[in-house]
């Protein structure tokens, strides 16, 4: 009797999988252009029906669509900054630094502390910068009750849901220019033109145009951002390594989630959805990320988040990395 035994395709070595993602970085430059010009476009229709003295339930539909555009357009922003659309391009330079300013994140720290997140995606000895931290149980259990309170304080949910004032406001503005001014001029700058233009809105228009046009887009945007970013991150199954531990593509395999939205949600969010593709190559174009994914098996069976109430409250509840557990715990599990 003849035993025939069918071959498996081995697992890809880290270079490998990396060069294989290499094939989805090629843009299509007119497709990006269009991608940007049709979001400003519906910006520039959702953003006044706020304003106009018209049925107040159709001004909050507008002011919803504006915040989820807003969304959509820091994702471009976000793929611009890693090199990934529209590079080698004055126009699009000047373009893509306003947007940084109009959208609270100014170019010099968000690339920097970004660019940091990639490199260092779930390392325990990351110490937060352009990430919500993470530590260990046993180092935990070393901290002082100060240090306790700082770290719960940063990973707790209102300060998720309130990234507008919290990571927006104050982590990338005001305090990358207290500690360094000349280097964040452009966070000074930002801070200006958003108070100045906050306040010109609520002195010609009112309070109740303020809210609806300015207030409420920037702080629903932010706050579905954030728990975006900390979601995708922080997950019951996400895996978190000491530094000499630690390997790029596992990071972006086993410690990013592909979040599960529908087709509206995911155009609305610029395909952020699949982080776990944009982890493993941050160069491939937004729109291509799904592409990646279908055609590079190893990116097919991954982690999920979804915008299940249910999902979204274990996501917030894990606090603390159990190594001898293999996985993050809450608070009450310690």
């Amino acid at each position: 009797m003849v035993v025939i035994f069918n071959k498996v395709k081995p697992m890809r070595t880290s270079k490998e999988l990396i060069l294989s993602s290499k094939a989805y970085t090629l843009e299509n430059r007119a497709r990006s252009w269009a991608e940007l010009l049709v979001t400003f476009v519906l910006v520039l229709i959702a953003l006044p029906v706020t304003f106009l003295d018209i049925n107040l339930l159709v001004r909050v539909i507008g002011c919803v669509f504006t915040a989820l555009l807003y969304v959509r357009l820091f994702v471009i922003y976000h793929d611009y900054q890693h090199h990934a659309i529209l590079q080698r391009s004055t126009f699009a330079t000047l373009i893509m630094k306003a947007i940084g300013l109009y959208l609270l994140s100014p170019q010099n720290v968000w690339k920097r502390t970004h660019d940091y997140h990639h490199n260092h995606n779930s390392k325990l000895t990351n110490n937060g910068i352009g990430s919500y931290p993470t530590v260990s149980k046993n180092n935990y259990l070393k901290m002082s009750r100060s240090e306790k309170n700082l770290y719960l304080i940063n990973r707790h949910p209102l300060t998720v849901l309130f990234g507008y004032f919290t990571l927006f406001i104050y982590w990338l503005n005001i305090k990358s220019l207290t500690q360094s001014p000349k280097k964040h001029l452009d966070s000074l700058v930002s801070l200006i033109f958003h108070l100045v233009v906050g306040y010109g809105i609520f002195y010609y228009f009112g309070l109740l145009t303020f809210i609806i046009s300015w207030f409420t887009p920037f702080l629903l945007a932010f706050g579905i951002g954030s728990y975006l970013f900390y979601s995708q991150h922080n997950f019951p199954g996400a895996e978190f390594r000491e530094n000499q531990d630690w390997q790029y593509d596992r990071a972006a395999l086993n410690s990013t989630s592909f979040m599960q939205m529908n087709p509206f949600f995911q155009w609305m969010t610029g395909n952020i959805g699949y982080h776990h593709v944009h982890h493993l190559n941050s160069r491939i174009p937004f729109y291509r990320l799904k592409e990646a994914m279908a055609k590079i098996p190893e990116l097919q069976h991954v982690k999920t988040t979804t915008w299940n109430p249910k999902d979204m409250y274990h996501c917030l509840q894990l606090k603390l990395w159990d190594a001898e557990k293999g996985k993050m715990i809450r608070l009450d599990e310690l």
